[in-house]
C-alpha cells in the first residue's frame, strides 16, 4: 500500500516540479524565498500535510482538507499562502471564546451531543442530507508552544508573555485541534470517515516552517502530528510528521467510538508531560484520551533540513485574550470552536477513473475512486475534470461563482476548482482491508459524492452540499443539530466573551484580500451559508444542567464511570447550521454575523465586534459592542 500511495503521487512530480519553478521564480508564490532543503531521506509521512513538498510524499493526499490554513505574514500584515505553488486555504466559521481568566488559555471543557443522521439514505437533491456532507471535520482548537515553527523563535508554554500578531519578534506558534470524524464515508485515508455508523476524533498538531523574513523550507512547509483519541492513550500508529503511516490513520480496537447522538465532554489541558485531550461519552461510559508527548512519538520539525525532533507540545499562552493567537494562522484563533465546510458534492454519477496513463489506479487501496461528479451539485451538467497528472492540465475547470478558470492547469497557483476528486460512486466497493476498521474488505457510502481535495482543497466554485440551504434545522430529513455548551475553564467558570470569524473570503477568487473589496462571508456562487446560533433546549445527558453554571467537578480519569450532571431545562446551547424552530434565539443576523473583513490583517478573514457570551444570558442572547 505505501508503494502504490508513493506511485500515485509520484505522478504528481512533473506538476509539482513545475510549481517549484513558478515558486522559486517568484518570492510571492509563499510569501519568501525558497529555504533550500538539505535533507537526503525520502519517504511519506505527514511533513507537509497539504501534500505538496517535492521531496516527502503524503499518506493520505487528502489530509490537505484538515490541515490549519495559514497566510504568509510580513510586518503584522497577511496575504494569501501557497504551498510550492497550490493555494491551499480553508473554509473554517468559528467562534472564539474571550477571557482573561488564568488558565482560560491552557484548560477548557466542552460538553457535545453529537448529530445524528435521518433514517432515509441522502437524495440528490439534498432533501435529506448526512452531516459527513456538511462538514468533514467539527474541531476545538488552541494555540501550542513550538519554537521550531513561523516565527522560528523561543515560546513560554502556558505564558502570555508570548505574543502572536504578527511581529518578527512573536513566539514560535503551531495550532492544535481536536478534530471530530462523521460516519458514512470510509476508509479515512482517503475520506472523512472512521467506519460505516460511529464518529471518531483525533488529536492533530499543526506548524509552519517559515521564518518572519517569508522564507519557507518548501519540502516540509506544514508539518503534523497525527494521533486517534484512544481509549488506552496509545496512538494507533506512529504521530510524528516523518512516522505518520497507514496503520496511524487506521482506527484500531482501542480507537474511541462514538454513537450518533452520544453525548460527550470534552477536556483539553496542559499535563507536565504535554498537552492532553481527553474525550468522555456519557451515553456509553467510555472514554479516550491522547498526550502530545514525546513519549507518544510526537515530534517538531527543523526548518533547516526537516529533521525531527521528539517533542512534548505544551499549551502557548495563560489566558484566552483577544491577541493572544497563532500569527500565522488565517483565523484569528484563540480558544475556537470550529466547523469545517467544502468538501462534498453530491453526485448522480461519477466518471473519469482515477487511474494512469497505463489505466493503473492511483489509489491501489481504493481502486474504485473517479475525478468526477456529473449531475446534483453540478446541475444537469458534467463536472469539473479531468486533470492530466502529467502536465497539469484541467477540463471543465471553474472559480467562484461558476466562472471558467482562468488558467486551468493545477500548477497555475489559481483559486480554481481545477477537478472533482477524490470521487467515490455509490453503493459497495472492494478496498484494501488493512485501511478499513475491524478489516473489512469493502467499503460503502450511501451516496455518490466527491470531495475536491485532490488537486485543490476544496468547492472552490462553492456548489456543493456545505453551500445549500441542507443543514441541521429541526427537520427530521436533515441531522440533528451539533449541540456545545461551554467552554467552561479550569475553575469551572464560562468564557465571558466572544467573536465570530470566519476564513472563507481568502478561498473565493472575487475577494482581495489586501482591499477587502468582494470579500463575503457567503461566497461568490454559494446558495447559502451557514452560521452559528443559540437556543434554549433541555440539556442533554452529561451537560450541565440549569441550576449549574459550571463543569462536572468529576475526575476526568478515563477508568471512573462517569457521572454527570442531571438533566435540566432551559440550558442555553450553542448549534451550527440553520435556524431550528423552537429552539434558536439568537441567530447574531445569520450571515451578518461574521462582520467584516479584518483589511489591517489580513482581508480574507471577516470578524464580528465581540460581543459578550449569550450562554451567561437567561434569555439566550448576546449583548452588541
Amino acid at each position: 500500500m505505501r508503494r502504490g500511495i508513493a506511485g500515485f503521487l509520484g505522478l504528481l512530480a512533473l506538476s509539482v516540479a513545475i510549481a517549484l519553478t513558478l515558486v522559486a521564480a517568484s518570492p510571492g508564490g509563499n510569501g519568501g524565498s525558497a529555504v533550500p532543503g538539505t535533507s537526503s531521506a525520502k519517504g511519506q509521512g505527514e511533513r507537509d500535510c497539504n501534500g505538496w513538498s517535492p521531496e516527502y510524499k503524503s499518506v493520505k493526499q487528502a489530509m490537505m482538507a484538515l490541515c490549519t490554513d495559514p497566510i504568509t505574514m510580513k510586518n503584522g500584515k497577511g496575504s494569501r499562502f501557497t504551498d510550492n505553488g497550490w493555494y491551499v486555504g480553508h473554509d473554517e466559521p468559528s467562534v472564539k471564546f474571550i477571557s482573561s481568566a488564568k488558565g482560560s488559555g491552557n484548560h477548557m471543557t466542552y460538553y457535545a451531543q453529537l448529530p445524528v443522521d435521518p433514517k432515509a439514505a441522502p437524495t440528490l437533491d439534498g432533501s435529506v442530507t448526512d452531516y459527513a456532507e456538511l462538514s468533514p471535520a467539527p474541531w476545538f482548537g488552541i494555540p501550542i508552544c513550538d519554537p521550531n515553527s513561523f516565527p522560528q523563535n523561543p515560546c513560554k508554554p502556558d505564558s502570555d508573555s508570548n505574543t502572536g500578531l504578527g511581529a518578527p519578534t512573536d513566539a514560535g506558534s503551531a495550532f492544535e485541534e481536536m478534530q471530530l470524524y462523521p460516519p458514512g464515508y470510509q476508509p479515512f485515508i482517503d475520506g472523512p470517515s472512521c467506519d460505516a455508523t460511529h464518529w471518531c476524533a483525533a488529536l492533530t498538531i499543526d506548524s509552519l516552517e517559515c521564518d518572519a523574513t517569508g522564507a519557507c523550507n518548501n519540502n516540509c512547509i506544514e508539518p503534523q502530528n497525527f494521533a486517534y483519541i484512544q481509549r488506552d492513550g496509545v496512538p494507533a500508529g506512529p504521530p510524528g510528521p516523518p512516522d505518520v503511516n497507514a496503520q496511524s490513520l487506521t482506527p484500531n480496537a482501542k480507537t474511541l467510538m462514538m454513537n450518533q447522538g452520544d453525548s460527550i465532554k470534552i477536556t483539553l489541558k496542559d499535563t507536565d508531560d504535554g498537552f492532553k485531550v481527553v474525550v468522555r461519552d456519557f451515553t456509553t461510559g467510555q472514554s479516550g484520551f491522547m498526550v502530545a508527548s514525546a513519549a507518544n512519538g510526537f515530534e517538531n520539525t527543523n526548518i533547516s533540513d526537516c529533521s525531527v525532533q521528539k517533542f512534548s507540545f505544551h499549551p502557548e499562552y495563560s489566558t484566552a485574550k483577544q491577541q493572544n493567537q497563532v500569527p500565522w494562522a488565517a483565523l484569528e484563533g484563540g480558544v475556537l470552536m470550529e466547523d469545517e465546510l467544502g468538501h462534498f458534492e453530491t453526485c448522480a454519477g461519477v466518471s473519469n477513473a482515477l487511474v494512469d496513463s497505463t489505466g493503473a489506479a492511483l489509489l491501489p487501496f481504493d481502486p474504485y475512486t473517479f475525478q468526477t461528479c456529473n449531475g446534483s451539485s453540478e446541475g444537469n451538467t458534467v463536472g469539473e475534470g479531468p486533470c492530466d497528472f502529467n502536465t497539469g492540465d484541467c477540463q471543465n475547470s471553474t472559480t467562484s461563482g461558476g466562472a471558467a478558470c482562468p488558467a486551468p492547469n493545477f500548477t497555475g497557483n489559481a483559486l480554481c476548482e481545477f477537478e472533482d476528486a477524490i470521487c467515490v460512486p455509490a453503493g459497495f466497493r472492494p478496498v484494501d482491508p488493512s485501511v478499513m476498521f475491524n478489516g473489512a474488505t469493502t467499503s460503502t457510502w450511501p451516496i455518490a459524492g466527491c470531495q475536491d481535495n485532490l488537486v485543490e482543497n476544496g468547492d472552490l466554485d462553492f456548489d456543493g452540499t456545505s453551500y445549500q440551504a441542507v443543514w441541521p434545522d429541526g427537520t427530521s430529513n436533515h441531522p440533528t443539530t451539533f449541540a456545545y455548551a461551554g467552554p467552561f475553564d479550569a475553575k469551572g467558570d464560562p468564557y465571558p466573551q466572544i467573536q465570530l470569524e470566519t476564513n472563507s473570503a481568502g478561498s473565493d477568487a472575487a475577494c482581495d484580500t489586501t482591499t477587502g473589496n468582494g470579500c463575503q462571508a457567503k461566497p461568490h456562487g454559494a446558495n447559502f451559508y451557514p452560521f452559528w446560533s443559540i437556543g434554549k433546549m433541555s440539556a442533554p445527558t452529561g451537560f450541565p444542567s440549569s441550576e449549574t453554571s459550571s463543569p462536572d467537578a468529576q475526575t476526568d480519569s478515563t477508568t471512573a464511570a462517569p457521572q454527570g450532571h442531571k438533566s435540566g431545562h432551559g440550558l442555553c446551547v450553542w448549534n451550527f447550521g440553520n435556524d431550528i424552530q423552537g429552539v434558536t434565539t439568537d441567530d447574531f443576523g445569520k450571515d451578518a454575523q461574521y462582520g467584516v473583513p479584518n483589511v489591517a490583517r489580513y482581508a480574507g478573514t471577516l470578524t464580528s465586534p465581540v460581543m459578550s457570551n449569550p450562554q451567561l444570558n437567561s434569555s439566550c442572547k448576546a449583548s452588541r459592542h
